[in-house]
């Protein structure tokens, strides 16, 4: 099997778009349960559906990776998995290094789903010197004096920093500075990486704020239609306007800056 460090995904040289590529995760996700079921076949309304996308899209999504389906019959459920993992890479070897052990860290370490989807976690790296040779998930736990070395005995490629927000950058450098071009960042901070280098963010905090607003939207959709006058917070939403120009004395603003 290929390891990470000397075959990469062909998407980006292949001309996928970043949007197609972000999607291809999703309908994985979709035809592996299909798969598990042992369907054969799905029709690309189906798909879509269990997708959460429209048909439309996902057949050009599938047309960028030579995939057409047949009329009256649909796609095949096994080549599509076997196609969408090969394209992203998930049919190769991918050692990962987790770096900051604390809960989340630990949380990531037990995590069962990195094997079956082609991610090895070659080491759990942590600063604590009192962490050190504890096993977590059953690896034990190395020192961050030791990442260089762990990042070029294993070929790694891939880094996932679940340190906190203060030393996110310094390990960061320390990755890249090491050869690692793809970092997982679930620190609470943005990352500056050179070009050449992809972060993905994983901000839980954000993602409750954004459920918060459609959870607000959805109170004063709900107290209108009763005829009710909607919550405050959702009144401040559905007319910003309204306290754009208040005081000290007015209303606080429904959303605070970050």
């Amino acid at each position: 099997m290929a390891t990470g460090r000397t075959h990469r995904p062909a998407t980006r040289s292949r001309g996928i778009p970043e949007a197609t590529v972000a999607r291809l995760p999703l309908y994985l996700r979709a035809l592996t349960a299909l798969s598990e079921r042992s369907v054969p076949t799905v029709s690309s309304e189906e798909l879509a559906a269990a997708a959460g996308v429209n048909s439309a899209k996902l057949r050009k999504d599938f047309s960028y990776l030579g995939s057409y389906g047949t009329r009256g019959v649909g796609y095949d459920v096994e080549y599509l998995v076997y196609q969408i993992s090969r394209e992203l890479g998930l049919t190769q070897d991918w050692p990962v290094v987790i770096v900051g052990i604390g809960n989340l860290g630990a949380a990531l370490a037990n995590y069962g789903g990195f094997a079956s989807r082609g991610f090895r976690v070659a080491a759990l790296i942590d600063a604590d010197p009192g962490m050190a040779g504890k096993p977590v998930a059953g690896i034990p736990v190395q020192h961050t004096d030791e990442l260089e070395k762990i990042i070029q005995d294993d070929g790694v490629s891939i880094g996932v920093i679940a340190t906190p927000a203060g030393a996110a950058q310094q390990v960061c450098d320390r990755l890249v500075a090491a050869g690692v071009t793809s970092i997982l960042n679930f620190a609470p901070t943005v990352l500056n990486v050179p070009e050449g280098v992809d972060v993905r963010k994983v901000d839980l905090s954000i993602e409750l704020q954004i459920l918060a607003f459609h959870e607000q939207r959805k109170a004063g959709e709900e107290a209108a239609a009763d005829g009710v006058a909607p919550p405050v917070a959702a009144r401040r939403q559905q007319h910003p306007a309204d306290s754009a120009d208040k005081g000290p004395d007015g209303d606080v603003p429904a959303v605070m800056p970050a």
